[in-house]
């Protein structure tokens, strides 16, 4: 396994990361909340290895990172209020789910018509979508039902012998998963709170509503 440290990571070697990914490897990687699964999302055989590599049932969803508004609307439509959400909102750990665009594949929307997107406070996820030119898978890195990985050691200690490369940004501040409000639903759904409030999303869409938990991503 090669383990890159983001602290001193060379072009050179953000090269060879960004090759692996365009050839269909899946990488872990350091977000703004839990380390993710990494793969190009327009590759449907390596999206389906992190399927593989989570033990993950493949009616569940995949989320996705994007490094700008503009690229989250090539992979969703978004209405009004996720445009108020974003501009105030990201780049952070708020995930948007949104009606997928017709071309984005059912591996990743699990046949629901739907995709998450965010854009994390993370410069290396960002930057790994912008150099890509297209989203970058974002589940967590972990067995699926295990607690979400803070630090690249727990991503290998539950993946062991699963990834070929992982990029190790530290200690992450957050354990868990970013916050998940579905607005397909009307009013919007708040299914996961993380980071971002329940409080903080009422104060820019009076109208949400919160459903509960949802399970481990």
């Amino acid at each position: 396994m090669q383990v890159f440290e983001v602290a001193s990571l060379t072009d050179a070697g953000f090269t060879q990361i960004l090759s692996f990914l365009r050839e269909g490897g899946v990488i872990g990687f350091p977000t703004d909340t839990a380390y993710g699964l990494g793969a190009d999302a327009s590759n449907e055989s390596a999206v389906r290895k992190i399927f593989e590599i989570k033990g993950r049932p493949e009616t569940k969803p995949i989320l996705l990172v994007v490094d700008s508004i503009a690229m989250a609307e090539r992979m969703a439509e978004l209405p009004d209020a996720a445009h108020v959400l974003a501009a105030k909102l990201w780049p952070g750990p708020l995930t948007l789910v949104l009606p997928a665009r017709a071309h984005v594949s059912t591996v990743l929307t699990a046949g629901t018509g739907s995709i998450g997107v965010r854009w994390p406070e993370a410069p290396f996820a960002t930057r790994l979508a912008n150099a890509l030119g297209r989203p970058v898978t974002a589940t967590s890195a972990n067995r699926s039902g295990m607690p979400a990985a803070v630090t690249a050691a727990e991503v290998q200690t539950q993946l062991e012998g699963q990834l070929e490369m992982i990029v190790d940004g530290g200690t992450l501040p957050v354990r868990g998963g970013s916050t998940l409000l579905d607005l397909t639903q009307d009013p919007p759904a708040l299914l996961r709170e993380g980071p971002v409030t329940y409080d903080a999303i009422k104060e820019i869409l009076p109208n949400c509503r919160k459903t509960g938990i949802t399970e481990k991503q």
